[in-house]
């Protein structure tokens, strides 16, 4: 296995001690069964997946939590979430005071089982736990460079700091602004507005970019020509997310399903604590 394998399977060495510790306490050679997680993905998901990880991380205090990386706990939250949907026939929407039951369950877990999209999914969950205000030089013209701050939460400023950038450079801020609103749906759904002034679907960046808050339909919109434009950049190709950002396009509603799930069941009380970005 390259080291480039090795760090996409997401895994730290405090990581694999947690896995093996938890998963196989009993295990006459952890070393080798640290091994087999590094060479095996399908063995490495068996482990993560296993009933005793899940207990543990959800049991932990904030101290313990520390000692696992971002990705692992949301790997862990996200294939738990996959095993339960398995035994289940049906999940619940909100549709205004209302609850529908819908049943997509298939639909669901076998999205959820692709590779790439959980590995997404767990990474893109773990980058949210420290969001951070930078400070960019941009050009305002030749010859003139003005430094602009922009909040990696924050959807306006990142569309002013991706048109300002190199074209090369602007993927990860395509990648950040769908993000930003699968995050804000799936994990505080509360924070969109309920309804209100709708946008009009063929607007232009300059209309994505609009202070305050938004309703579900404008991040809805707003997520899905992102992860568009962002699976088209050469970049995404270079990184391996060409899948993942197509398959989010495609199917944006079923992704905030899921973030929704994650978040209610195993999240509901620990959400602010865990992510740090401002919204509760």
């Amino acid at each position: 296995m390259t080291e480039s394998d090795s760090n996409r399977l997401g895994l730290t060495e405090e990581d694999l001690r947690f896995v093996v510790e938890e998963a196989g306490p009993d295990v006459m050679d952890p070393e080798r069964l640290k091994q087999l997680i590094r060479d095996d993905p399908s063995f490495r998901n068996a482990l993560v997946d296993d009933d005793r990880v899940f207990d543990r991380v959800t049991s932990s205090e904030d101290e313990e939590l520390l000692q696992v990386s971002p990705a692992l706990y949301f790997d862990v939250l996200l294939r738990r979430a996959l095993k339960d949907l398995g035994q289940e026939s049906h999940t619940l929407e909100r549709s205004g005071s209302e609850t529908v039951v819908v049943f997509d369950t298939n639909e669901v877990t076998e999205f959820l089982s692709n590779g790439a999209v959980i590995d997404y999914l767990a990474a893109m969950l773990a980058s949210f736990t420290k969001v951070e205000s930078y400070v960019v030089p941009v050009i305002v013209r030749r010859g003139t460079w003005r430094r602009v701050r922009f909040n990696d939460m924050d959807i306006d400023s990142l569309v002013k700091l991706a048109a300002s950038v190199d074209e090369s450079q602007q993927f990860r801020y395509f990648k950040r602004i769908a993000d930003v609103c699968l995050f804000v749906l799936g994990i505080f759904p509360s924070h969109a507005q309920s309804g209100g002034r709708k946008m009009f679907i063929g607007a232009t960046p300059s209309g994505v970019s609009r202070r305050g808050r938004r309703t579900e339909e404008e991040y809805t919109d707003i997520g899905r020509r992102f992860y568009q434009t962002a699976g088209r950049h050469p970049t995404a190709d270079a990184a391996g997310l060409t899948e993942p950002m197509n398959l989010l396009r495609d199917n944006f509603g079923v992704a905030r399903k899921i973030l929704n799930i994650v978040s209610e069941r195993y999240l509901r009380y620990s959400r602010s604590q865990v992510f740090d970005v401002g919204i509760s």
